[in-house]
């Protein structure tokens, strides 16, 4: 009856007042896709294949090194997304220097997507978001990727990569 009107009166007044969260949220040059993966530091690789392969029964890549990123890596395919299972190469792996501090492992860093990676790395440099390098290197997917400092990212390392 009438109490019901009235809530449902007040829920339309409410909703048409209040601002939708897609108007809080600026407009870029670019957007920000999926998550591609998440990328976990191992210190043993073919220990790491084996339990997603073998015991959790996910597609499991061939291992792949990618020198100019000091990395092997093996990628681990989830459906909705995967996972980067990274293993350092060489004496200056970032990766090295991260189970260092890290001995069992653990998340290193996430990779999302982005339509136009050069137009991110302008407004992201104008909003005062640090980039590991001035330009973009070429990902473990052969695409162009960049690194955001995690100190800019709530702690987080997040890699953005041209979809």
């Amino acid at each position: 009856g009438l109490l019901s009107r009235l809530q449902i009166a007040a829920t339309v007044q409410t909703l048409s007042s209040s601002k939708s969260f897609s108007q809080n949220i600026p407009s870029c040059l670019w957007k920000l896709g999926r998550l591609n993966h998440v990328a976990i530091a191992v210190p043993d690789l073919e220990k790491a294949q084996s339990l997603y392969k073998d015991v959790l029964g996910a597609q499991v890549s061939e291992t792949v090194a990618l020198p100019e990123h000091g990395v092997y890596t093996v990628f681990v395919e989830l459906g909705n997304t995967k996972l980067e299972l990274l293993h350092p190469l060489g004496e200056k792996s970032p990766i090295a220097s991260f189970l260092q501090k890290n001995k069992t492992g653990g998340m290193h860093h996430i990779c999302i997507e982005v339509d136009d990676i050069k137009a991110a790395m302008t407004e992201l440099k104008k909003k005062k978001i640090r980039i590991l390098s001035e330009e973009p290197k070429i990902g473990a997917h052969g695409k162009p990727v960049i690194f955001l400092h995690p100190k800019d990212c709530h702690g987080v390392l997040v890699e953005l990569e041209q979809a």
